[in-house]
């Protein structure tokens, strides 16, 4: 399926359905999410396909295995899906419905918000439990700036794999594009780790996971750039640092949305931290920006809603233009 207006008012749609409704706790506490499928088949791979008394090669191949069969298996879905649907007047309804739940907007400007109300409500101790719940950084050993640029950093990365990239590839490839993406995105964060269960099976994973990603990211810290007034900050400032600082990122697309962000608000992000793998001695990101504080998480929001607002805005326009 190529881009057409269908596609286009079906992005549209479904963005806007996920801004309004989300996550309901009340729907995924009765149903298991997408996601949650997409994962226990992950898991299932793994356990059967990654055996630690094989060699490094043989793991690496067996990865490779999973991802294929992953893959396939989530465009076979969203074929059949797609036709299945096809022709019924509520098919532009449902497939809008499935759409949203892969989409994460709302549910990651909540998660981010809550940091920024357990700073006021709880203090360190209290951030440091919120932030716990959307980085794999270890929370106790994360000061008042390392809390705030942990969740301003999720934030500007989550802000391309959960947004910006699902979306992108829904225009691009229809229900089959999103369910594969979804598919491979979770890959990567179950098991594209550098760790010594994954650095092989993994591998698969993380680099096609880093191929699906290359446009979408550019595109967020573009975004990201756009909205940058929003909060105070400069277009020129953040499309500066950005293209000056994101290949100082380990991820070869995280660094683009980040280091936009940083430019945004005017701070440091990335820089060394401490993971449940080991150290990440990385570079910060925009070094001379500022040291970051709380109250720049309510900053970053207002830049990702815009830059949110901005992606509904683009898409709408191409649907009416084509």
């Amino acid at each position: 399926m190529l881009v057409h207006g269908d596609a286009l008012l079906l992005v549209v749609v479904a963005l806007l359905l996920d801004a309004v409704i989300g996550d309901p706790d009340w729907l995924w506490r009765r149903a298991p999410h997408p996601v949650v499928w997409i994962g226990n088949g992950i898991g299932w791979l793994e356990r059967r396909l990654n055996r630690e008394s094989w060699s490094k090669h043989k793991r690496k191949l067996a990865g490779v295995l999973t991802v294929v069969l992953l893959v396939s298996v989530a465009l076979l879905l969203g074929a059949l899906l797609t036709d299945l649907l096809y022709g019924h007047w509520l098919s532009f309804l449902i497939e809008t419905l499935i759409a949203s739940t892969l989409i994460a907007q709302r549910s990651l400007y909540q998660h981010v918000a809550r940091v920024h109300r357990a700073f006021s409500e709880g203090g360190l101790p209290a951030a440091r439990k919120a932030v716990a719940m959307i980085v794999g950084r270890d929370p106790e050993r994360l000061d008042e700036a390392g809390v705030t640029r942990a969740a301003i950093e999720s934030a500007a990365e989550n802000f391309s794999d959960g947004i910006v990239a699902p979306v992108f590839w829904l225009a691009l490839l229809g229900l089959p594009g999103l369910i594969a993406y979804k598919a491979i995105n979770t890959a990567d964060s179950m098991i594209g780790h550098r760790t010594d269960r994954y650095v092989d099976f993994g591998w698969a994973a993380a680099r096609l996971d880093d191929l699906v990603n290359l446009v979408p990211a550019r595109l967020s810290g573009i975004l990201v750039a756009i909205a940058a007034p929003i909060a105070g900050g400069s277009i020129a400032a953040s499309i500066k640092t950005m293209f000056r600082d994101a290949r100082q990122h380990r991820s070869p697309n995280a660094g683009w949305p980040e280091s936009a962000m940083a430019g945004a608000l005017g701070i440091a992000l990335s820089g060394p931290r401490v993971y449940a793998e080991g150290i990440a001695n990385e570079p910060y990101l925009n070094a001379n920006g500022r040291i970051a504080e709380p109250n720049d998480i309510r900053r970053a929001l207002r830049v990702y809603a815009a830059a949110c607002a901005l992606e509904v805005v683009a898409y709408a326009t191409l649907a009416l233009l084509l």
